[in-house]
């Protein structure tokens, strides 16, 4: 394997151009990372029983909203980082997106569309769950082409090269260094699978599926912003983003197993679900908790 792989190149730029015009690189990941996220979440709504369009208006509204929230959350806190202009808090193209603010306003508003359609929120909630895994993994390919948000610097074959206008201060002596993108985006994927496959064979509580999203997202991020040298707020030595990871950790995973297997249910906790609940075993909650 290092004979093959000494290291990761990075491209020199994140832009090339189409009949005159700059595509950047970045941008371009988004917008597949959004398609990929609306296929899946199409596909699994459709096979419940659901309005496919109804994920199309979702996205529309959401992914805007997505947007504006993760500038807002990136504002926030990196304040130190929005240009000294006017037009600094809304400068996108300048870079700084935060994903949880794009999360919780994307679904804030998302949610707010599924109601007024007379759709049930929190099914539709786990049909989007694995669809927004994806699309993070896939968005993260646009910090390689930016050559931004990578971790602390490596040796190992694997290493990412980083030019050397690109690197922190700090790390100018050094060429190589984790490549935190593609290990979010493998972690992505692997989620993507075991939540597909949890979905498939356990009859879980709707929105529990989004809960354990949620709770394997933050857990990767988690030891990701452990590696990661770009600037950042600290907080009792760790990262902000390392805070948010943790709470929102505990967060999720108590509710999921509330809502699991705590939670009494006085009668059929699925009612209005467009779809049969799959024949698999019930995530070890004993039999009658579950109707």
């Amino acid at each position: 394997m290092s004979f093959l792989l000494a290291s990761i190149s990075s491209p020199h730029t994140g832009v090339f151009h189409i009949f005159g015009r700059p595509i950047h690189l970045y941008g371009l990941m988004l917008l597949v990372a959004i398609v990929a996220c609306i296929w899946l979440t199409w596909v699994r709504w459709k096979r419940w029983g659901g309005d496919p369009d109804l994920v199309l208006r979702v996205a529309v509204w959401g992914g805007g909203a997505g947007i504006v929230g993760a500038r807002l959350y990136h504002d926030i806190t990196s304040w130190n980082e929005v240009p000294n202009h006017w037009w600094g808090p809304f400068a996108v193209w300048e870079g700084g997106l935060g994903v949880w603010g794009g999360i919780f306003l994307g679904c804030l508003v998302g949610a707010w569309i599924v109601h007024r359609a007379g759709a049930s929120v929190f099914l539709f909630m786990d049909a989007v769950a694995p669809g927004l895994l994806l699309a993070q993994g896939i968005g993260r390919w646009g910090n390689y082409f930016n050559q931004e948000l990578y971790g602390k610097p490596t040796s190992l074959p694997w290493g990412l090269k980083i030019d050397f206008e690109h690197r922190v201060p700090g790390y100018l002596g050094n060429s190589t260094f984790h490549p935190t993108f593609l290990y979010e985006f493998f972690y992505d994927l692997i989620g993507v699978g075991i939540l597909l496959w949890v979905g498939s064979r356990f009859r879980i509580r709707p929105p529990g599926l989004f809960a354990l999203y949620v709770s394997y997202y933050c857990f990767g991020r988690f030891f990701e912003e452990l590696l990661r040298v770009d600037p950042s707020h600290h907080f009792l030595g760790l990262r902000i983003n390392a805070w948010v990871s943790i709470v929102l950790f505990v967060l999720s995973t108590g509710f999921f197993v509330w809502w699991q297997f705590i939670r009494e249910v006085p009668g059929d906790d699925e009612r209005g679900r467009p779809r049969p609940a799959p024949s698999g075993p019930a995530m070890a909650v004993p039999k009658g908790r579950v109707r």
